[in-house]
Protein backbone atom coordinates (compact mmCIF):
# COMPACT_ATOMS: atom_id res chain seq x y z
CA UNK A 1 0.00 0.00 0.00
CA UNK A 2 2.86 2.28 0.65
CA UNK A 3 4.05 3.43 -2.87
CA UNK A 4 0.20 4.13 -3.62
CA UNK A 5 -0.24 5.94 -0.63
CA UNK A 6 2.82 8.47 -1.24
CA UNK A 7 1.39 8.79 -4.62
CA UNK A 8 -1.85 9.85 -3.90
CA UNK A 9 -0.57 12.21 -0.97
CA UNK A 10 2.70 13.59 -2.38
CA UNK A 11 3.79 12.67 -5.72
CA UNK A 12 2.16 15.56 -7.75
CA UNK A 13 1.42 17.82 -5.04
CA UNK A 14 2.36 20.38 -7.50
CA UNK A 15 -1.68 20.49 -7.85
CA UNK A 16 -0.93 22.48 -4.67
CA UNK A 17 1.01 25.04 -6.84
CA UNK A 18 -1.61 25.61 -9.05
CA UNK A 19 -4.41 27.67 -6.24
CA UNK A 20 -6.34 25.70 -8.50
CA UNK A 21 -5.96 23.81 -11.04
CA UNK A 22 -10.25 25.39 -18.69
CA UNK A 23 -11.17 25.32 -24.07
CA UNK A 24 -12.50 28.44 -24.31
CA UNK A 25 -9.96 31.43 -26.33
CA UNK A 26 -9.36 34.35 -24.37
CA UNK A 27 -12.35 36.57 -24.81
CA UNK A 28 -10.21 39.60 -22.98
CA UNK A 29 -6.57 40.48 -24.15
CA UNK A 30 -4.57 39.08 -21.03
CA UNK A 31 -1.07 42.05 -21.73
CA UNK A 32 1.99 39.95 -21.51
CA UNK A 33 3.39 42.27 -19.81
CA UNK A 34 1.65 44.08 -17.65
CA UNK A 35 3.16 45.94 -14.70
CA UNK A 36 3.46 45.25 -11.16
CA UNK A 37 0.79 46.86 -8.63
CA UNK A 38 1.45 50.21 -6.91
CA UNK A 39 1.49 50.86 -3.62
CA UNK A 40 -1.81 52.76 -2.62
CA UNK A 41 -0.85 56.15 0.05
CA UNK A 42 -1.10 54.84 3.56
CA UNK A 43 -3.61 55.53 5.90
CA UNK A 44 -3.72 58.83 8.19
CA UNK A 45 -3.22 56.52 11.30
CA UNK A 46 -1.46 53.69 9.60
CA UNK A 47 2.77 53.52 9.94
CA UNK A 48 3.06 51.34 7.16
CA UNK A 49 2.18 51.30 3.08
CA UNK A 50 -1.07 50.35 2.06
CA UNK A 51 -0.37 48.15 -1.25
CA UNK A 52 -3.42 46.92 -3.12
CA UNK A 53 -2.85 44.33 -5.64
CA UNK A 54 -4.53 45.65 -8.76
CA UNK A 55 -7.05 43.00 -10.77
CA UNK A 56 -5.89 41.97 -14.28
CA UNK A 57 -7.73 40.71 -17.25
CA UNK A 58 -8.88 37.34 -17.58
CA UNK A 59 -9.83 34.60 -20.16
CA UNK A 60 -13.15 33.16 -19.28
CA UNK A 61 -14.79 30.03 -19.70
CA UNK A 62 -17.02 27.33 -18.81
CA UNK A 63 -17.92 26.38 -15.57
CA UNK A 64 -19.42 23.17 -16.32
CA UNK A 65 -17.00 21.93 -18.98
CA UNK A 66 -14.34 23.21 -16.54
CA UNK A 67 -15.85 20.76 -13.78
CA UNK A 68 -15.92 17.72 -16.30
CA UNK A 69 -12.28 18.78 -17.03
CA UNK A 70 -11.21 18.75 -13.78
CA UNK A 71 -12.16 15.34 -12.52
CA UNK A 72 -12.05 13.66 -15.68
CA UNK A 73 -8.88 15.22 -17.86
CA UNK A 74 -4.98 14.06 -17.30
CA UNK A 75 -3.42 17.50 -16.57
CA UNK A 76 -0.72 16.20 -14.98
CA UNK A 77 0.15 13.40 -17.73
CA UNK A 78 1.98 10.94 -16.11
CA UNK A 79 1.21 7.69 -13.63
CA UNK A 80 1.73 4.23 -12.95
CA UNK A 81 0.09 1.44 -14.69
CA UNK A 82 -3.65 0.85 -14.04
CA UNK A 83 -2.91 -2.91 -13.47
CA UNK A 84 -0.23 -2.02 -10.81
CA UNK A 85 -2.36 0.37 -9.49
CA UNK A 86 -5.62 -2.17 -9.59
CA UNK A 87 -3.18 -4.84 -7.94
CA UNK A 88 -2.57 -3.01 -4.89
CA UNK A 89 -5.47 -0.66 -4.54
CA UNK A 90 -8.17 -2.40 -6.15
CA UNK A 91 -10.44 -1.75 -9.20
CA UNK A 92 -13.40 0.57 -7.07
CA UNK A 93 -12.39 3.17 -4.46
CA UNK A 94 -14.98 3.14 -1.37
CA UNK A 95 -17.82 5.41 -2.07
CA UNK A 96 -16.75 8.17 0.97
CA UNK A 97 -14.47 8.85 -2.04
CA UNK A 98 -16.57 9.09 -5.24
CA UNK A 99 -17.81 12.00 -6.84
CA UNK A 100 -20.11 12.53 -9.37
CA UNK A 101 -19.37 13.32 -13.16
CA UNK A 102 -16.65 11.13 -13.53
CA UNK A 103 -16.15 9.21 -16.96
CA UNK A 104 -15.22 5.41 -17.54
CA UNK A 105 -12.39 4.57 -15.24
CA UNK A 106 -12.86 7.70 -13.63
CA UNK A 107 -16.06 6.98 -12.27
CA UNK A 108 -14.58 3.87 -10.13
CA UNK A 109 -11.55 6.18 -8.78
CA UNK A 110 -11.13 7.72 -5.47
CA UNK A 111 -11.64 11.97 -6.29
CA UNK A 112 -7.82 12.79 -6.08
CA UNK A 113 -6.60 10.04 -9.21
CA UNK A 114 -7.37 10.07 -13.09
CA UNK A 115 -7.63 7.67 -15.76
CA UNK A 116 -5.71 7.98 -18.67
CA UNK A 117 -4.61 6.36 -21.92
CA UNK A 118 -0.82 7.31 -23.41
CA UNK A 119 -0.17 7.49 -27.14
CA UNK A 120 1.08 3.76 -26.86
CA UNK A 121 -2.01 2.37 -25.34
CA UNK A 122 -0.90 2.50 -21.82
CA UNK A 123 -3.64 3.05 -19.32
CA UNK A 124 -2.58 5.09 -16.48
CA UNK A 125 -3.79 6.29 -12.76
CA UNK A 126 -1.77 9.92 -12.18
CA UNK A 127 -3.06 12.27 -9.64
CA UNK A 128 -4.95 15.82 -9.79
CA UNK A 129 -5.95 18.85 -8.54
CA UNK A 130 -7.68 17.24 -5.64
CA UNK A 131 -5.03 15.63 -4.23
CA UNK A 132 -4.76 18.80 -2.32
CA UNK A 133 -7.99 20.75 -2.97
CA UNK A 134 -10.18 18.79 -1.58
CA UNK A 135 -10.92 18.56 1.86
CA UNK A 136 -13.60 16.90 4.45
CA UNK A 137 -15.15 19.24 7.07
CA UNK A 138 -17.43 17.71 9.38
CA UNK A 139 -17.24 14.40 7.80
CA UNK A 140 -17.71 15.77 4.16
CA UNK A 141 -15.65 15.81 1.14
CA UNK A 142 -15.87 19.30 -0.38
CA UNK A 143 -14.16 19.96 -3.34
CA UNK A 144 -12.49 23.32 -3.11
CA UNK A 145 -11.35 22.49 0.30
CA UNK A 146 -7.41 22.55 0.91
CA UNK A 147 -6.40 19.31 2.53
CA UNK A 148 -5.25 19.51 5.74
CA UNK A 149 -4.10 16.31 6.48
CA UNK A 150 -1.64 14.86 3.71
CA UNK A 151 1.02 13.44 5.18
CA UNK A 152 4.72 14.68 3.81
CA UNK A 153 6.56 13.67 6.69
CA UNK A 154 8.19 10.52 5.06
CA UNK A 155 11.75 11.25 3.88
CA UNK A 156 13.22 10.93 0.67
CA UNK A 157 14.90 7.57 1.06
CA UNK A 158 11.90 6.08 2.31
CA UNK A 159 10.52 7.19 -0.57
CA UNK A 160 12.60 6.40 -3.39
CA UNK A 161 12.28 2.58 -1.83
CA UNK A 162 8.75 2.68 -2.46
CA UNK A 163 9.22 3.78 -5.45
CA UNK A 164 11.41 0.54 -6.15
CA UNK A 165 8.84 -1.45 -4.59
CA UNK A 166 5.99 -0.89 -6.75
CA UNK A 167 8.78 -1.04 -10.03
CA UNK A 168 9.18 -4.57 -9.01
CA UNK A 169 5.63 -5.44 -9.63
CA UNK A 170 5.21 -4.02 -13.09
CA UNK A 171 6.99 -6.33 -16.33
CA UNK A 172 4.94 -5.32 -19.21
CA UNK A 173 7.71 -3.00 -21.11
CA UNK A 174 5.33 -0.44 -22.41
CA UNK A 175 4.04 -0.11 -18.75
CA UNK A 176 7.69 -0.29 -17.63
CA UNK A 177 8.53 2.55 -19.68
CA UNK A 178 5.60 4.35 -18.36
CA UNK A 179 6.98 4.08 -14.91
CA UNK A 180 10.29 4.85 -15.28
CA UNK A 181 9.02 8.49 -16.30
CA UNK A 182 7.34 8.50 -13.38
CA UNK A 183 9.38 7.40 -11.13
CA UNK A 184 12.45 9.58 -12.48
CA UNK A 185 10.17 12.69 -11.67
CA UNK A 186 9.13 12.05 -8.66
CA UNK A 187 12.50 11.01 -7.73
CA UNK A 188 13.29 14.31 -8.24
CA UNK A 189 10.67 15.58 -6.12
CA UNK A 190 11.16 13.49 -3.72
CA UNK A 191 13.83 15.45 -1.32
CA UNK A 192 12.10 18.84 -1.64
CA UNK A 193 8.84 17.40 -0.73
CA UNK A 194 9.68 16.47 3.08
CA UNK A 195 8.37 18.41 5.95
CA UNK A 196 8.80 17.76 9.89
CA UNK A 197 4.81 18.09 10.72
CA UNK A 198 1.56 16.05 9.18
CA UNK A 199 -0.60 18.70 7.42
CA UNK A 200 1.13 21.29 5.67
CA UNK A 201 1.50 21.52 2.29
CA UNK A 202 5.30 21.54 0.47
CA UNK A 203 4.33 22.23 -3.14
CA UNK A 204 6.12 25.58 -2.82
CA UNK A 205 9.27 23.87 -2.33
CA UNK A 206 8.98 21.07 -4.57
CA UNK A 207 7.88 23.29 -7.49
CA UNK A 208 11.40 25.26 -7.20
CA UNK A 209 12.90 21.51 -8.47
CA UNK A 210 10.43 21.09 -11.21
CA UNK A 211 11.38 24.19 -12.83
CA UNK A 212 14.94 23.79 -12.42
CA UNK A 213 14.75 20.31 -14.18
CA UNK A 214 12.42 21.95 -17.63
CA UNK A 215 13.99 24.02 -20.09
CA UNK A 216 12.21 26.79 -20.22
CA UNK A 217 11.60 27.72 -23.63
CA UNK A 218 10.90 24.21 -24.82
CA UNK A 219 9.81 23.04 -21.85
CA UNK A 220 11.79 19.36 -22.24
CA UNK A 221 12.77 17.49 -19.39
CA UNK A 222 16.96 17.29 -18.48
CA UNK A 223 17.67 14.77 -16.05
CA UNK A 224 19.92 16.94 -14.17
CA UNK A 225 19.14 20.11 -13.02
CA UNK A 226 19.61 22.94 -15.32
CA UNK A 227 20.02 25.91 -13.02
CA UNK A 228 21.35 25.94 -9.28
CA UNK A 229 19.37 24.34 -6.78
CA UNK A 230 19.70 25.30 -2.82
CA UNK A 231 19.38 22.46 -0.54
CA UNK A 232 15.61 21.34 0.23
CA UNK A 233 13.74 23.89 2.77
CA UNK A 234 10.79 23.23 5.25
CA UNK A 235 8.60 25.57 4.11
CA UNK A 236 5.06 24.92 5.44
CA UNK A 237 1.89 26.14 3.35
CA UNK A 238 -1.67 25.35 4.32
CA UNK A 239 -3.48 24.91 1.11
CA UNK A 240 -6.13 27.73 0.99
CA UNK A 241 -9.92 27.10 -0.11
CA UNK A 242 -10.39 27.64 -3.87
CA UNK A 243 -13.65 29.53 -3.21
CA UNK A 244 -11.49 32.59 -2.35
CA UNK A 245 -10.59 33.29 -5.80
CA UNK A 246 -13.43 34.56 -7.07
CA UNK A 247 -12.71 37.66 -4.74
CA UNK A 248 -8.77 37.36 -5.05
CA UNK A 249 -6.45 39.63 -7.66
CA UNK A 250 -3.16 37.25 -6.79
CA UNK A 251 -3.16 33.80 -6.30
CA UNK A 252 -0.31 33.35 -3.44
CA UNK A 253 0.07 34.02 -0.04
CA UNK A 254 2.74 36.76 -0.64
CA UNK A 255 0.80 38.12 -3.65
CA UNK A 256 2.80 36.24 -6.66
CA UNK A 257 0.72 34.95 -9.45
CA UNK A 258 -0.58 37.70 -11.48
CA UNK A 259 -1.80 38.01 -15.01
CA UNK A 260 -3.54 35.13 -16.63
CA UNK A 261 -3.90 32.98 -13.21
CA UNK A 262 -5.24 30.00 -15.85
CA UNK A 263 -1.88 29.98 -17.01
CA UNK A 264 -0.80 29.91 -13.59
CA UNK A 265 -2.98 27.39 -12.72
CA UNK A 266 -1.95 24.46 -14.96
CA UNK A 267 1.66 24.83 -13.40
CA UNK A 268 0.50 21.77 -12.52
CA UNK A 269 1.09 19.67 -15.10
CA UNK A 270 5.05 20.17 -15.36
CA UNK A 271 5.59 17.28 -13.06
CA UNK A 272 5.01 15.30 -16.50
CA UNK A 273 4.92 17.35 -19.47
CA UNK A 274 8.47 17.55 -21.92
CA UNK A 275 7.26 20.09 -24.60
CA UNK A 276 5.26 23.47 -24.97
CA UNK A 277 2.92 21.35 -27.49
CA UNK A 278 1.62 19.31 -24.56
CA UNK A 279 1.34 22.35 -22.35
CA UNK A 280 -0.50 24.38 -24.73
CA UNK A 281 -2.62 21.78 -25.21
CA UNK A 282 -3.42 21.47 -20.95
CA UNK A 283 -3.89 25.63 -20.84
CA UNK A 284 -6.30 25.10 -23.89
CA UNK A 285 -8.99 24.33 -20.93
CA UNK A 286 -7.87 25.40 -18.08
CA UNK A 287 -9.35 28.77 -18.26
CA UNK A 288 -12.72 26.57 -18.24
CA UNK A 289 -11.44 24.48 -14.90
CA UNK A 290 -10.75 28.62 -13.51
CA UNK A 291 -14.35 29.29 -13.91
CA UNK A 292 -15.65 26.14 -12.31
CA UNK A 293 -13.21 27.37 -9.50
CA UNK A 294 -14.91 30.74 -9.08
CA UNK A 295 -18.28 29.39 -9.38
CA UNK A 296 -17.21 27.22 -6.27
CA UNK A 297 -19.07 28.45 -3.10
CA UNK A 298 -18.19 27.57 0.79
CA UNK A 299 -19.99 25.25 2.64
CA UNK A 300 -22.17 26.90 5.35
CA UNK A 301 -21.28 26.11 8.83
CA UNK A 302 -23.46 23.75 10.08
CA UNK A 303 -24.02 23.75 13.46
CA UNK A 304 -26.69 26.29 15.54
CA UNK A 305 -25.42 29.96 15.48
CA UNK A 306 -26.60 32.64 17.79
CA UNK A 307 -27.54 35.50 15.64
CA UNK A 308 -28.08 38.21 18.72
CA UNK A 309 -24.48 37.49 19.26
CA UNK A 310 -23.60 37.69 15.75
CA UNK A 311 -24.85 40.51 15.17
CA UNK A 312 -23.28 42.48 18.22
CA UNK A 313 -20.21 40.91 16.37
CA UNK A 314 -20.53 42.30 12.82
CA UNK A 315 -19.57 46.05 14.16
CA UNK A 316 -16.72 44.68 16.06
CA UNK A 317 -15.52 43.04 13.38
CA UNK A 318 -15.84 45.75 10.80
CA UNK A 319 -13.89 47.67 13.13
CA UNK A 320 -11.05 44.98 13.67
CA UNK A 321 -10.79 43.22 11.11
CA UNK A 322 -12.37 44.53 7.63
CA UNK A 323 -9.59 46.78 6.98
CA UNK A 324 -7.26 44.10 5.48
CA UNK A 325 -9.90 41.05 5.46
CA UNK A 326 -13.06 43.29 3.73
CA UNK A 327 -16.84 43.38 4.39
CA UNK A 328 -19.35 40.71 4.04
CA UNK A 329 -23.57 41.16 3.35
CA UNK A 330 -25.35 42.46 0.70
CA UNK A 331 -22.48 44.45 -0.53
CA UNK A 332 -19.23 43.24 0.37
CA UNK A 333 -15.68 44.51 -0.09
CA UNK A 334 -12.50 42.98 -0.08
CA UNK A 335 -9.31 45.35 -0.44
CA UNK A 336 -6.64 42.61 -1.60
CA UNK A 337 -4.47 43.85 0.68
CA UNK A 338 -0.91 43.16 0.75
CA UNK A 339 0.28 43.26 4.45
CA UNK A 340 4.28 43.78 4.81
CA UNK A 341 5.67 41.14 7.35
CA UNK A 342 6.40 43.93 9.76
CA UNK A 343 3.07 44.74 10.14
CA UNK A 344 1.57 41.01 10.37
CA UNK A 345 4.76 39.97 12.77
CA UNK A 346 3.78 36.35 11.18
CA UNK A 347 7.02 33.88 10.18
CA UNK A 348 8.41 35.52 7.41
CA UNK A 349 9.78 32.39 6.03
CA UNK A 350 7.58 32.50 2.58
CA UNK A 351 7.73 35.71 2.11
CA UNK A 352 11.36 36.30 2.00
CA UNK A 353 12.08 34.30 -1.47
CA UNK A 354 12.54 31.17 -0.71
CA UNK A 355 11.12 27.97 -2.67
CA UNK A 356 9.67 28.85 -5.87
CA UNK A 357 9.88 32.64 -4.96
CA UNK A 358 13.51 32.80 -4.71
CA UNK A 359 14.68 35.03 -7.87
CA UNK A 360 16.20 32.04 -10.03
CA UNK A 361 12.67 30.66 -10.12
CA UNK A 362 10.46 33.92 -10.81
CA UNK A 363 13.19 34.18 -13.62
CA UNK A 364 12.80 31.13 -15.02
CA UNK A 365 9.12 31.35 -14.63
CA UNK A 366 9.35 34.70 -16.74
CA UNK A 367 11.35 33.68 -19.59
CA UNK A 368 8.41 29.80 -19.63
CA UNK A 369 5.62 29.42 -21.84
CA UNK A 370 3.98 30.54 -18.25
CA UNK A 371 5.57 33.56 -18.11
CA UNK A 372 3.86 34.07 -21.49
CA UNK A 373 0.91 35.51 -19.96
CA UNK A 374 1.38 34.97 -16.38
CA UNK A 375 3.77 36.58 -13.74
CA UNK A 376 5.11 35.33 -10.43
CA UNK A 377 6.31 38.43 -8.57
CA UNK A 378 5.90 37.68 -4.96
CA UNK A 379 6.16 40.75 -2.65
CA UNK A 380 7.56 40.83 0.92
CA UNK A 381 4.66 40.01 2.73
CA UNK A 382 0.83 38.48 3.18
CA UNK A 383 -1.85 39.04 1.32
CA UNK A 384 -4.96 38.82 3.92
CA UNK A 385 -7.53 36.66 2.26
CA UNK A 386 -11.50 36.93 2.15
CA UNK A 387 -12.58 34.72 5.08
CA UNK A 388 -15.67 33.19 3.53
CA UNK A 389 -16.71 29.63 4.31
CA UNK A 390 -13.97 30.42 7.47
CA UNK A 391 -15.49 27.87 10.40
CA UNK A 392 -14.11 25.29 7.32
CA UNK A 393 -10.64 26.13 6.54
CA UNK A 394 -8.76 25.14 10.05
CA UNK A 395 -6.03 25.95 11.24
CA UNK A 396 -5.14 29.19 10.55
CA UNK A 397 -2.06 31.62 9.12
CA UNK A 398 0.04 30.59 6.04
CA UNK A 399 1.24 27.78 7.58
CA UNK A 400 -1.25 26.46 9.37
CA UNK A 401 0.10 27.61 12.74
CA UNK A 402 -3.04 28.19 14.43
CA UNK A 403 -5.70 25.77 15.21
CA UNK A 404 -8.56 27.51 15.87
CA UNK A 405 -10.40 31.30 15.73
CA UNK A 406 -10.09 32.04 19.23
CA UNK A 407 -6.25 31.50 19.60
CA UNK A 408 -6.04 33.45 16.28
CA UNK A 409 -7.81 36.41 18.04
CA UNK A 410 -6.08 35.87 21.18
CA UNK A 411 -2.27 35.45 20.67
CA UNK A 412 -1.47 34.61 24.28
CA UNK A 413 -4.18 31.68 24.05
CA UNK A 414 -1.73 29.72 21.28
CA UNK A 415 -0.32 26.67 21.94
CA UNK A 416 3.31 26.11 21.29
CA UNK A 417 3.20 22.37 21.09
CA UNK A 418 -0.11 20.60 19.86
CA UNK A 419 -1.24 17.79 17.95
CA UNK A 420 -4.47 16.75 16.57
CA UNK A 421 -6.63 13.52 15.59
CA UNK A 422 -7.21 14.31 11.95
CA UNK A 423 -10.54 13.29 12.18
CA UNK A 424 -12.54 15.77 10.77
CA UNK A 425 -15.33 15.52 12.86
CA UNK A 426 -13.51 16.78 16.08
CA UNK A 427 -14.39 19.90 15.84
CA UNK A 428 -14.29 22.81 18.42
CA UNK A 429 -17.57 24.92 17.41
CA UNK A 430 -16.86 27.70 20.62
CA UNK A 431 -13.17 27.82 19.54
CA UNK A 432 -13.89 27.90 15.90
CA UNK A 433 -11.32 25.19 14.60
CA UNK A 434 -9.93 22.11 15.59
CA UNK A 435 -10.09 20.19 19.18
CA UNK A 436 -6.01 19.90 19.73
CA UNK A 437 -3.50 18.60 22.62
CA UNK A 438 -1.45 20.78 24.15
CA UNK A 439 1.79 19.50 24.77
CA UNK A 440 5.00 20.37 26.85
CA UNK A 441 7.32 19.68 24.49
CA UNK A 442 8.53 20.10 21.23
CA UNK A 443 9.79 17.44 18.77
CA UNK A 444 13.23 17.33 20.07
CA UNK A 445 12.01 15.97 23.45
CA UNK A 446 9.45 13.26 21.33
CA UNK A 447 10.09 10.00 21.90
CA UNK A 448 7.01 8.32 19.99
CA UNK A 449 7.05 8.48 16.50
CA UNK A 450 3.58 8.81 15.60
CA UNK A 451 3.30 12.19 18.06
CA UNK A 452 6.23 13.59 16.88
CA UNK A 453 4.44 13.07 12.82
CA UNK A 454 1.82 14.78 14.03
CA UNK A 455 3.66 17.01 16.54
CA UNK A 456 3.24 20.77 15.58
CA UNK A 457 6.23 22.53 16.50
CA UNK A 458 6.28 26.34 16.30
CA UNK A 459 9.81 27.31 17.36
CA UNK A 460 10.87 26.48 14.45
CA UNK A 461 11.81 28.03 11.45
CA UNK A 462 8.85 28.41 8.84
CA UNK A 463 6.54 27.05 11.57
CA UNK A 464 6.31 29.82 14.03
CA UNK A 465 2.44 31.06 15.47
CA UNK A 466 3.76 34.55 15.97
CA UNK A 467 2.22 37.80 14.59
CA UNK A 468 -1.61 38.61 13.69
CA UNK A 469 -2.37 40.37 17.25
CA UNK A 470 -4.86 42.80 15.98
CA UNK A 471 -7.83 40.39 18.39
CA UNK A 472 -5.37 40.95 21.42
CA UNK A 473 -6.72 44.36 22.69
CA UNK A 474 -10.96 42.69 22.31
CA UNK A 475 -12.30 42.27 25.37
CA UNK A 476 -13.79 38.34 25.99
CA UNK A 477 -16.61 39.58 25.07
CA UNK A 478 -16.51 40.99 21.69
CA UNK A 479 -14.01 37.87 20.92
CA UNK A 480 -16.98 35.73 21.41
CA UNK A 481 -18.93 37.98 19.13
CA UNK A 482 -17.07 37.89 16.23
CA UNK A 483 -16.16 34.31 16.43
CA UNK A 484 -19.80 33.82 16.07
CA UNK A 485 -20.21 36.58 13.29
CA UNK A 486 -17.27 34.92 11.72
CA UNK A 487 -19.39 31.46 11.39
CA UNK A 488 -22.40 33.54 8.94
CA UNK A 489 -19.74 34.24 6.14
Amino acid sequence: MKPLAWFASSAVVLAAFAAACSTTPASEPVPPDAGAPEAGPADAADPYPVTTIEGEPQRTGDPVKGYHALVNEPYVPCGIPDSAYKRVMGGTAAAKDLIAGRDGRNATLAYNFTAMKTKEGVDLVTSNCLTCHAGRANGQLVVGLGNADGDFTADAASQIQNFELLGSIISDPKEVTEYVKWKERVTVVAPYSVLSTRGPNPADGFTAALFAHHDPKTMAWSSTPLMTLPPPEDVPVDVPPWWRMKKKTSMFYVGAGRGDHARIMMTASILCTSSVEESAAIDAYFADIRAYILSIEPPKYPFAIDAALAERGRPVFEATCSRCHGTYGAAPTYPNRLVSTLEIGTDPALASGTAEFAQPFTDWFKRSFFGELSRLEPKPGYVAPPLDGIWATAPFLHNGSVPTIAALLDSTQRPKYWTRTFVSTDFDQAALGWNVRVLDHGKKAETDPGTQRDLYDTTTLGYSNAGHTFGDALSAGDRAAVIEYLKTL
